[in-house]
């Protein structure tokens, strides 16, 4: 018997481990919920997320992408976040180029002790992608291929 399930989408959220990171961790530990469907993946700084890193995660199947760093003038780093910021206007640009909607991808400035805004950024990201519905770029692609 078929079972009706109700599209998901995929999201990854690349977090800095000094800011974000721990911000999520803070809404874990509050038992703060919020969307099952962003995978988390801790980096060091926001701005060792190569942009191929996010096109590659499109390319696997994930429906939405967001960078979370610090906020600009804190980081860990001291100017890592503003290296993210130039770096990924210009990605959201290709990724428009390439047909896939700049929406999909979220970059967000998130301090360690701003859990209720992970929560709500979550949230907000979960909501938009959902409208957008999945992401057929790459599966369109392979199929003209082929």
């Amino acid at each position: 018997m078929p079972v009706n399930k109700k599209w998901m989408p995929k999201i990854l959220a690349f977090c800095c481990n000094w800011c974000t990171y721990t911000g999520a961790d803070l809404a874990g530990l509050n038992r703060m919920k919020y969307p099952a469907d962003v995978r988390v993946l801790r980096v060091p700084c926001s701005s060792r997320v190569n942009p191929q890193f996010v096109l590659r995660a499109f390319q696997k199947g994930c429906d939405g992408v967001m960078v979370c760093g610090c906020h600009p003038g804190d980081c860990h780093y001291t100017s890592g976040n503003y290296y993210t910021r130039r770096r990924f206007m210009v990605l959201k640009e290709m990724l428009e180029f390439n047909g896939i909607e700049p929406e999909r991808f979220q970059t967000r400035w998130i301090s360690g002790s701003e859990a209720a805004k992970f929560r709500d950024t979550v949230a907000e990201v979960s909501e938009l992608v959902t409208k957008l519905g999945p992401n057929t770029v790459f599966n369109e692609r392979r199929a003209e291929n082929v």
